[in-house]
């Protein structure tokens, strides 16, 4: 019977001294997370195939149809874009400037939340990641958050993660501000000049002046405001709300 407490201390011991070397050890823990990290991209990988293959052969004329209408979409976009790249490089030119613009957006694919209870943290499969930048999250069209990295891997933090900030416009008057998450439902803008006018309604967007984002992305709407030591703070409802990320882009390259 002492043998066997023995024996279960033991186990115990050795147990919690594992958990905790994968846990505060980097050298440890990066290759582990690289290797599960790399089991959960292979097996989204699977399974993508599997309903691809599955949609190919039962739904093949319906998406044949769908794609058809949805080329005629994006040439027709497309050739917005081309007519106003063209408008804007003559209008450069004319004024002699030597400014250029050539952003980059890239789509990813979450594959799994970082640790369990947190929905704010997804590791992401991005390709040619640079873990020296700080990148833009857009889902639809609307900020998502950002991407930062850990353990060298590319690690999205969502809008509501209290370490998720970047720079926006609140406002038609586009008042300068910083959001960032509290952990809450809601998101929080901090430190607008208290000359500007905020109310309720007022839409947010992001301002690009942090390098993350583009201007005018939409980030939510304003449901009170504040004023707290010469500034006006605000909380904001955000429009990104999916409660099964799959996919998003990324911004590699603002301008």
């Amino acid at each position: 019977m002492t043998m066997n407490k023995e024996l279960l201390s033991f186990f115990i011991i050795f147990i919690a001294l594992l958990m905790g070397a994968l846990y505060y050890t980097n050298i440890i823990q990066k290759p582990f997370i690289s290797t599960l990290n790399s089991l959960k991209s292979s097996y989204h990988n699977s399974v993508k195939y599997t309903q691809d293959a599955i949609k190919k052969h039962f739904f093949q004329a319906s998406q044949i149809e769908e794609l058809k209408e949805n080329l005629v979409k994006y040439e027709n976009n497309h050739l917005v874009m081309q007519q106003l790249a063209s408008e804007v490089a003559d209008l450069l030119a004319l004024n002699d400037s030597n400014l250029t613009s050539s952003p980059k957006v890239q789509l990813t694919r979450a594959i799994s939340y970082e640790e369990f209870g947190n929905l704010n943290r997804l590791w992401l499969d991005v390709d040619d990641y640079n873990s020296s930048k700080i990148y833009g999250l857009i889902y639809k069209e609307t900020v998502a958050g950002i991407v930062i990295s850990k353990n060298d891997k590319a690690l999205a933090l969502l809008n509501r993660d209290i370490k998720c900030s970047y720079a926006v416009y609140v406002g038609e008057q586009k008042a300068p501000g910083v959001a960032h998450g509290n952990n809450e439902k809601n998101i929080v803008i901090e430190f607008i000049p208290s000359w500007f006018k905020i109310q309720k309604g007022d839409e947010v967007s992001t301002s690009g002046l942090d390098n993350i984002f583009f201007k005018g992305l939409k980030v939510g709407r304003v449901l009170s405001v504040t004023k707290s030591q010469g500034y006006q703070n605000a909380i904001i409802e955000p429009y990104y709300n999916s409660n099964e990320p799959s996919y998003f882009h990324i911004i590699k390259k603002v301008k």
